[in-house]
């Protein structure tokens, strides 16, 4: 599954590893809220940053070293030179045109239909598609995706083999349409330069009951909400914005 560690691209993935954990390292021992966490004993966010960076380091090795699909002999004749078995050969549709074999010119070893030979990895690749400098690996027929649901030949044992997998999906899929949601909430506060609060109890609140529906004091356009919101660092003097007499920070 996986190649030499110490093959082509240790240094790349020696550098991203180190990368990673110096930035952890300065997290820590700069003033920050993990630091800060740790020195009073509270422990749970701390531990689960290191682990998540652990298991990021973790999966960052599997894709790495994990094997796109080297073609590394003619086994069986390449399954018939066109990477199927013989019981899928069967279901291809007979045609007139004739399939050329090919030979790789590095590596001698007979190329089946999409493969490629990769000049960094020194091999040929099964569906290559192509090298990615940043996992210094491959990306071709075996590591597009490292399990899926399967199929069956009914809804109960289908259900038994993924069951847990379509769980997980499902799961992943709520929290990822409740994210989405907030977050195009939270950025259409934003570009108006409101609050939530504002926002949901405007009615209820002095300085804003008075003004209409569409109308926010404290809107400066756009553009300049989003850049005061994401860019601009400093107190804001909002009663000078209220009374549009300027918007200086102090």
């Amino acid at each position: 599954m996986f190649k030499n560690v110490f093959g082509s691209g240790f240094l790349v993935r020696t550098a991203h590893v180190i990368l990673t954990w110096v930035i952890t390292l300065i997290l820590f021992l700069h003033d920050t809220e993990l630091r800060q966490q740790e020195e009073t004993g509270q422990l749970v966010q701390p531990v689960l940053f290191v682990l998540l960076v652990l298991g990021s380091v973790l999966l960052y090795f599997a894709v790495s070293l994990m094997d796109p699909g080297f073609i590394l002999s003619e086994d069986r004749d390449l399954q018939f030179t066109l990477g199927v078995t013989e019981e899928q050969q069967d279901m291809i549709p007979p045609t007139t045109k004739s399939l050329r074999q090919r030979r790789c010119g590095h590596c001698l070893l007979q190329q089946p239909m999409r493969s490629k030979h990769c000049q960094t990895c020194q091999h040929c690749v099964r569906r290559y598609d192509h090298h990615c400098p940043w996992i210094e690996n491959c990306v071709g027929e075996r590591n597009h995706r490292w399990t899926g649901f399967s199929a069956a030949p009914s809804w109960q044992q289908w259900l038994r083999s993924d069951g847990v997998l379509l769980a997980v999906a499902t799961l992943l899929a709520l929290l990822s349409l409740v994210v989405l949601l907030l977050l195009g909430s939270h950025l259409y506060l934003v570009s108006l330069n409101t609050t939530t609060w504002e926002f949901m109890a405007r009615h209820r609140i002095s300085y804003l009951k008075h003004c209409g529906a569409d109308e926010n004091p404290f809107d400066r356009g756009t553009f300049h909400n989003l850049w005061g919101f994401y860019c601009v660092w400093g107190t804001v003097v909002w009663e000078q914005v209220y009374f549009r007499e300027g918007s200086d920070q102090v």
